[in-house]
């Protein structure tokens, strides 16, 4: 399937750094999911370009950004810094909010591992200015504190074989108040490399964005 899209790389200062990232908005787009990447991971991640790609044949645009400079980066524990993450995502949503391509767009998250915590620690900041959360493979036990503020539609995507994040999903989901879901795929392990589990979670992420951000 072809797209009919704008895409841009775009860079955006926070503070003393630039942050880089690919934003593409289709056609006739209403909405704007907002990628946070998990540790190590990056804007070229193939699972979130996949994920992506799905959600822009749906007519939802999207910004895979990098919420950490290659420098910082190579710095472990920057990686589960999640209040600089946090801070890092909610000065990109104020950037999307003062571009004249995005403003009216209705934007969600989509996090993966850390960038879970991230993303509901963000949106627990924003209250109503998001529509809807979408975590894979997250590691939301690290928002515990704002968990019982999100007041975004929450679903959380955890593998069935992935046995470790996806108990701390259980506790994590008792505590969120918002409308929520808990999809386990059966089989799957922490990358989703399973076959059809990728897709599984495409699927699921792009009917959750279309049902609370269209």
């Amino acid at each position: 399937m072809t797209e009919s899209k704008a895409e841009n790389l775009v860079h955006i200062q926070v503070d003393s750094i630039i942050l880089e990232g690919s934003l593409e908005i289709p056609k006739g787009a209403k909405s704007l999911v907002l990628f946070a990447h998990g540790s190590g991971s990056s804007r070229f991640s193939p699972r979130n370009n996949f994920v992506a790609q799905i959600l822009r044949q749906a007519k939802i645009s999207t910004l895979l950004i990098d919420l950490l400079t290659e420098k910082e980066d190579e710095i472990y524990e920057n990686r589960f810094n999640i209040d600089l993450l946090t801070d890092r995502l909610l000065a990109v949503t104020r950037w999307l909010k003062e571009q004249s391509q995005t403003k009216d767009l209705k934007i969600g998250y989509f996090g993966a591992s850390t960038g879970a915590a991230a993303a509901l620690k963000a949106a627990a900041k924003l209250s109503s200015k998001i529509g809807a959360i979408v975590s894979r493979g997250g590691r939301p036990d690290l928002a515990e504190d704002d968990l019982d503020r999100v007041e975004a539609p929450t679903l959380l995507i955890v593998g069935g074989n992935d046995y470790v994040v996806l108990d701390l999903n259980k506790n994590a989901y008792e505590k969120i108040r918002t409308v929520k879901e808990m999809a386990v795929i059966p089989g799957a392990t922490h990358l989703f490399e399973e076959r059809g589990a990728l897709d599984e979670v495409a699927k699921l992420a792009k009917d959750w964005f279309l049902k609370y951000l269209q």
